[in-house]
């Protein structure tokens, strides 16, 4: 699916050498949160997650974001914890490559990504949690349209100290509302 920035596609094995440019660099990894990438991690270990991301799951839908203009590799985007009962899935999103934050494509990637969980998988909720240390994600989901949902007091450690989640969700009403 496309954007007006972006593409989203299937990861191929081709995308390990893109993927190991970021994956170890804690100034994007610190902006993701939980516990996925605190430690140092291998090109073996990034080409097992690789292979299992390309392949189809009923709870998770993994996706490379690339640019249209250059079909670049430029970060990766996800449902995770698709609740095919409820209708919800949360997102995870990550722009590794440094020098496009700001410019639009994290924020076109996940108008895409919205595109696809209501208009294709029928879903009804999506959501998201963001580090209240990450001004620049909020705003671009604001953008989107997510609204603050509620806040899990200093759930995450990071920078030596606990740090609140800001829990964000759009319905799809809202969705529609906007598009």
């Amino acid at each position: 699916m496309e954007g007006k920035l972006v593409r989203l596609r299937a990861y191929e094995k081709s995308d390990l050498d893109a993927v190991m440019k970021w994956v170890n660099d804690e100034e994007v990894t610190d902006l993701l949160g939980g516990e996925m990438l605190v430690y140092p991690v291998s090109s073996i270990a990034e080409a097992k997650f690789i292979e299992a991301a390309a392949g189809s799951s009923d709870r998770q839908k993994n996706f490379v974001i690339e640019t249209l203009a250059e079909r670049r590799y430029i970060g990766a985007i996800s449902f995770n914890v698709i609740e095919w009962h409820n209708r919800c899935a949360g997102l995870g999103i990550v722009i590794g490559d440094k020098s496009l934050w700001g410019k639009g494509y994290g924020t076109d990637a996940m108008r895409v990504m919205m595109r696809l969980g209501f208009d294709k998988m029928n879903l009804h909720r999506l959501w998201r949690h963001v580090h209240n240390y990450n001004p620049r994600a909020i705003a671009s989901y604001e953008r989107c349209g997510f609204k603050r949902e509620g806040v899990l007091r200093q759930e995450h450690f990071a920078r030596g100290r606990y740090h609140d989640t800001i829990v964000m969700g759009i319905l799809e009403s809202e969705y529609r509302a906007v598009t």
